[in-house]
C-alpha cells in the first residue's frame, strides 16, 4: 500500500475534530439538530482550512444510518459513514469544478438529480472549487439549484467567492471560513508528532505553524516534509536547513543593521544568503513582515498585538524597536512595502534588494512632530537645540545632584548685576519660566536696563500688547514675587513702554534682522519641518 500523506491521515472525520472554525461547526450541527439545513451551502475561505472535510462530515451526518435520522454526531462505523470516507458512496458525488467546468457536464447532473438516492436519505452533490464553473454552466444550475428535488443537497467549497456570480450565491447559505489560528496549528502539529512517535522541539513546529500562513495542510504537508528529512528525530537547525527557512536571529541581525544604518553589514548579510541559495523573494516578504511586527511592538508596548511569534522573539523584535523612533520606522515600513511590485516581477530581486537596501540607508530619518515644534519653541527663545549628548548630560547631572541644589534658586548681586545686564536678564527669564510662564512671551520682547538696590527697570520693546501685559497691576505684582524670590529680597519692578515703530529700524537693526532670518532658514529643525508638511517658507518675522 503506498504511504498516505498526514494530511489525508489525519482528516477530520467528525464535526469536533474540525480545528479553527467554531463558528461554522455550531452553526451545521444547530442546523442539524432542529431540521433547519439548507439545501444549498456554500463554504469559503482560504486553502486548507477544512472546506472539503466539513462537506464530508455534513454528508456523513446527514446519512448516517445509526439513528432515526440526520445526526450532528455520524458513527463513522456504518456502512453509509464508511463509504462516505473511503470516496466510493453512490449517493455522495464529489465533483471537481476545475476539470467539469462546462455546461455539458451541468446539464447531465440535472438529470441525475431527479433520481432518488440509493441507499442514505439524500443525495448529496460536494462541488470543489465552484467558482470554476463557466458563466454558461452557472446559468445552467441556477432553476436546479433554486428548487432542487427533497432528497437532493448541494454543498458547495470555495477559495474565491468573489468569482460565483451573485445569483448562485444568493441561493446558497454561504459559511466562511477563517484562517486558522497559529497557536491552534502548533498545539495540533504537536499532537500529531506524538501519535508518530516524532520528536521536534517546540520552536520548530512554531516555525512550520507560521510558514503554513493559516492552512492546516500546509502545515501537515510541511511537518511531513520534515518527517521525511529525518525519520525519528529532528534538531532546529535541521529544521531551517530541510525547508530552506531563515531563522529569528538571522532576520533580527539583517534588521538591526538596516535600521542601524549599517551599509556593509545590510550588503554583506543580503550577499551571503544569496550565495546559500536562498530565495530572495521570500526574504523580502520576511523582512517586509519584520518590520510590520517592529511596526506593531512599537505601537503596542504594553502588549504583544497581533504578532504571531514565540514570546521570546517578541523581546528580541521589542529591543530593535525601542532603538528607532516610531516615525522613521513607518518611513522604513512604507518604503519596503513601496518596494513589493518591482521584487516581485524582477529577474534580478538581488539588485533591487541592493537598491532598497541604500535607499533605506541613504534616506533622512523623520523626526517626531512633538521634537519639530520643542526645538522650534527653543529656537523662537533664542536656545540652541539640545543634542542627544547635551540631554544625556543634564539627565546625568539632575540625578547625581543633591537634592537640595534642584529646589534652591540662585543668588543674584544686585551690585554687581549692571555689569552684565544681559547675563542677568538671561538667568531671570530661566527663572520666571519656571514662575510666570505665561508672560515669558511678552518679556522675551523686554530687556533689562537697570537693576538698582531694591529695584530693577524693564524696557518693553514689543507692541503695545505687550506693554499693557507687563503693566497690570496684578502681572506686576507677580513679577514682583518672583523676583524676591530670585534676589532673596524685596525688589519693585518698574515697566517703561517703549513701542517698536517698524518703519523706523536702524541700519544695525535691520543687519541683525537679516542674520537672524538667514539663520532661522538654515536651522536644520525648520529643514525637517519642511520636508515633514511638505510646506514652503513664507515669511520670517522678528518679533
Amino acid at each position: 500500500m503506498s504511504y498516505l500523506v498526514l494530511a489525508r491521515k489525519h482528516r477530520p472525520q467528525a464535526f469536533d475534530e474540525v480545528v479553527g472554525q467554531d463558528h461554522v461547526i455550531q452553526t451545521l450541527k444547530n442546523a442539524i439538530e432542529s431540521n433547519r439545513v439548507a439545501h444549498a451551502l456554500l463554504f469559503a475561505g482560504p486553502r486548507g482550512v477544512g472546506k472539503t472535510s466539513v462537506a464530508r462530515i455534513m454528508a456523513k451526518a446527514m446519512n448516517c444510518s445509526q439513528g432515526p435520522g440526520p445526526t450532528p454526531r455520524p458513527c463513522n462505523a456504518c456502512p453509509s459513514c464508511n463509504e462516505i470516507t473511503a470516496g466510493i458512496a453512490l449517493d455522495v458525488l464529489e465533483i471537481d469544478g476545475a476539470s467539469n467546468r462546462g455546461i455539458n457536464e451541468i446539464r447531465e447532473l440535472r438529470e441525475n438529480v431527479k433520481y432518488k438516492p440509493s441507499r442514505g436519505r439524500f443525495k448529496i452533490y460536494i462541488i470543489d472549487e465552484i467558482h470554476m464553473l463557466t458563466a454558461e454552466a452557472f446559468n445552467a444550475l441556477l432553476k436546479t439549484l433554486e428548487e432542487p428535488p427533497a432528497h437532493t443537497l448541494f454543498f458547495f467549497a470555495t477559495t474565491e467567492p468573489n468569482k460565483i456570480p451573485a445569483t448562485i450565491v444568493s441561493r446558497c447559505q454561504r459559511h466562511n471560513f477563517k484562517r486558522i489560528p497559529t497557536e491552534s496549528i502548533l498545539d495540533y502539529l504537536e499532537t500529531v508528532s506524538q501519535k508518530s512517535s516524532f520528536r521536534i522541539s517546540r520552536k520548530s513546529l512554531a516555525l512550520l505553524a507560521r510558514e503554513a500562513s493559516g492552512s492546516m495542510r500546509d502545515a501537515l504537508s510541511l511537518l511531513d516534509q520534515i518527517m521525511a528529512y529525518a525519520p525519528d528525530e529532528i534538531s532546529d537547525e535541521d529544521v531551517l536547513e530541510a525547508l530552506g527557512a531563515l531563522d529569528t536571529k538571522a532576520l533580527s541581525e539583517l534588521s538591526g543593521a538596516l535600521l542601524d544604518g549599517d551599509v556593509s553589514g545590510a550588503l554583506n548579510r543580503l550577499d551571503d544568503l544569496y550565495n546559500r541559495g536562498y530565495d530572495l523573494k521570500r526574504l523580502y516578504r520576511q523582512l517586509l513582515e519584520t518590520f510590520r511586527h517592529l511596526l506593531v511592538i512599537k505601537l503596542d508596548q504594553n502588549g504583544r498585538g497581533p504578532v504571531p511569534i514565540p514570546t521570546q522573539d517578541i523581546d528580541t523584535l521589542r529591543a530593535l524597536a525601542d532603538q528607532v523612533p516610531l516615525e522613521a520606522l513607518h518611513q522604513i515600513f512604507s518604503m519596503t512595502f513601496d518596494a513589493e511590485a518591482a521584487i516581485r516581477y524582477s529577474e534580478q530581486p538581488k539588485l533591487v534588494l541592493e537598491a532598497l537596501f541604500i535607499k533605506l540607508l541613504q534616506q533622512k530619518r523623520l523626526t517626531s512632530l512633538d521634537r519639530i515644534i520643542a526645538g522650534i519653541d527653543r529656537l523662537a527663545r533664542g536656545a540652541t537645540p539640545e543634542t542627544a549628548e547635551q540631554r544625556a548630560r543634564a539627565k546625568s547631572s539632575a540625578e547625581h545632584a543633591p537634592k537640595t541644589a534642584a529646589v534652591e534658586q540662585p543668588q543674584a548681586d544686585p551690585a554687581g548685576a549692571p555689569k552684565d545686564l544681559n547675563a542677568t536678564w538671561s538667568t531671570l527669564l530661566s527663572h520666571l519660566d519656571q514662575q510666570c510662564r505665561f508672560l515669558l512671551p511678552s518679556l522675551h520682547n523686554a530687556t533689562l536696563t537697570k537693576i538698582e538696590d531694591n529695584a530693577l527697570e524693564i524696557v518693553v520693546r514689543g507692541t503695545a500688547f505687550d506693554a499693557a501685559r507687563l503693566c497690570d497691576k496684578k502681572n506686576q505684582a507677580k513679577l514682583e514675587a518672583a523676583c524676591r524670590r530670585f534676589f532673596g529680597k524685596d525688589m519693585t519692578v518698574r515697566i517703561k513702554p517703549c513701542i517698536v515703530n517698524n518703519n523706523e529700524k536702524s541700519p544695525a537693526d535691520t543687519d541683525k534682522a537679516r542674520r537672524l532670518k538667514k539663520e532661522a532658514l538654515r536651522h536644520p529643525l525648520i529643514a525637517d519641518a519642511l520636508e515633514v508638511f511638505h510646506g514652503t517658507v513664507v515669511d520670517v518675522r522678528i518679533l
